[in-house]
């Protein structure tokens, strides 16, 4: 029972950390904002999945993929504390696409850091660390600001 307890209060502290960190911004871009071509080794999946909110995208494992409102013109926002408590979804290849998700609207960008993001629609994808198992929604809303996203690219308000 102790073990559960501190795990509970571990995720806790985790998702308070992810509404805290991304409320104000640092001036850092995270990306170049350059867009770099698709290419193909060991790639991720970006997949649809029916959920709560109707569907939206997944990655292999079925974790949700949200989008960040402050990220503009395909590039990154999102750095420094923010990107811990919203890891980027990165892959060093095209990322490929499954279930109702639209190839066309793939592409990748690379971050200041050297790793290149997966994007969709123009919207860099992250996860939560809130989430603890595929399909969990826990980072839906947060701050007004992280919507998970759906298969024609807009954001689930």
């Amino acid at each position: 029972m102790r073990i559960r307890a501190l795990a509970l209060a571990s995720v806790l502290s985790l998702s308070l950390l992810g509404v805290t960190a991304c409320s104000g911004g640092d001036g850092d871009s995270g990306t170049s904002g350059t867009k770099k071509p698709l290419s193909s080794q060991q790639p991720v999946s970006v997949q649809t999945v029916e959920s709560e909110l109707g569907k939206i995208l997944v990655d292999q494992s079925g974790r949700t993929l949200y989008g960040f409102t402050r990220d503009k013109d395909g590039a990154s926002s999102c750095s420094a504390d923010c990107i811990a408590a919203w890891p980027a979804l990165t892959s060093p290849s095209d990322a490929q696409a499954a279930g109702e998700t639209d190839k066309s609207l793939l592409t990748r960008i690379k971050r200041t850091e050297g790793a290149f993001q997966v994007t969709y629609k123009e919207w860099p994808l992250y996860y939560y660390v809130g989430d603890a198992v595929a399909g969990d929604l826990n980072g839906q809303g947060i701050d007004g600001e992280w919507f998970v996203v759906a298969p024609d690219g807009s954001l689930v308000k």
